[in-house]
C-alpha cells in the first residue's frame, strides 16, 4: 500500500473543502449558466466533486478529459473510519431517479472524507442540474473498490489520515 505523506493528504483534502465552499461565496451573479446541464457541468467542475470522484483531476489541476469525470477513484481515504473509495457517480446515478437523487442529496451521511454536509447545503436547482449533468454524461467506468474497514489492507495507493 502506497500512503501519502500526512501533510500533503491534509492539503488535498483542505483543497476538497475549500473547492465546495469557494464558489458558493466568490461567484458573481451571472457567471453560473442557465442551462441545466450546463449549470450541472459548473457547478461539478467548481465544487470540488472532480477533486477526488474523477481519477488524477486534482493531481493534474483539472487537466483531465471530461470522459474520465465522476467515474470514481481507486485511490483510497484512509483514517479511523478505515477507507474508503470516491465513488463512481456516473454509474451510481445511471439508475435513480431525479427525485431519488434529491432525496439521496438530502439525507445521506457517507464516511469521510465525503463532506456530505455541503450537498445537502445545495438548492434543489443545483442538485437537479448536477444530476441533468451526470445522466447526460452518461454512465462510464468501473465501480469503485469497496469500503475496507479499520485495521484491515488495502492493495492500493490511499491518502492516510492520523
Amino acid at each position: 500500500m502506497k500512503a501519502f505523506p500526512l501533510p500533503w493528504g491534509l492539503a488535498l483534502a483542505a483543497l476538497c473543502i475549500a473547492a465546495v465552499v469557494g464558489p458558493a461565496f466568490g461567484a458573481r451573479a451571472g457567471e453560473r449558466p442557465r442551462d441545466a446541464v450546463a449549470l450541472g457541468r459548473y457547478l461539478v467542475q467548481t465544487s470540488g466533486c472532480n477533486d477526488c470522484h474523477s481519477p488524477g483531476y486534482a493531481q493534474r489541476g483539472g487537466q483531465t478529459a471530461e470522459a474520465s469525470w465522476l467515474t470514481g477513484d481507486v485511490v483510497g481515504w484512509r483514517g479511523p473510519w478505515g477507507t474508503t473509495y470516491p465513488g463512481n457517480l456516473r454509474l451510481f446515478m445511471a439508475t435513480m431517479t431525479e427525485a431519488q437523487w434529491l432525496r439521496h442529496a438530502r439525507t445521506m451521511e457517507p464516511r469521510p472524507p465525503m463532506p456530505w454536509f455541503n450537498i445537502r447545503a445545495m438548492s434543489d436547482t443545483d442538485l437537479r442540474a448536477i444530476y441533468r449533468y451526470v445522466k447526460a454524461a452518461g454512465p462510464a467506468g468501473l465501480p469503485a473498490p469497496a469500503y475496507v474497514p479499520p485495521g484491515q489492507p488495502v492493495s492500493g495507493p490511499v491518502i492516510q489520515f492520523p
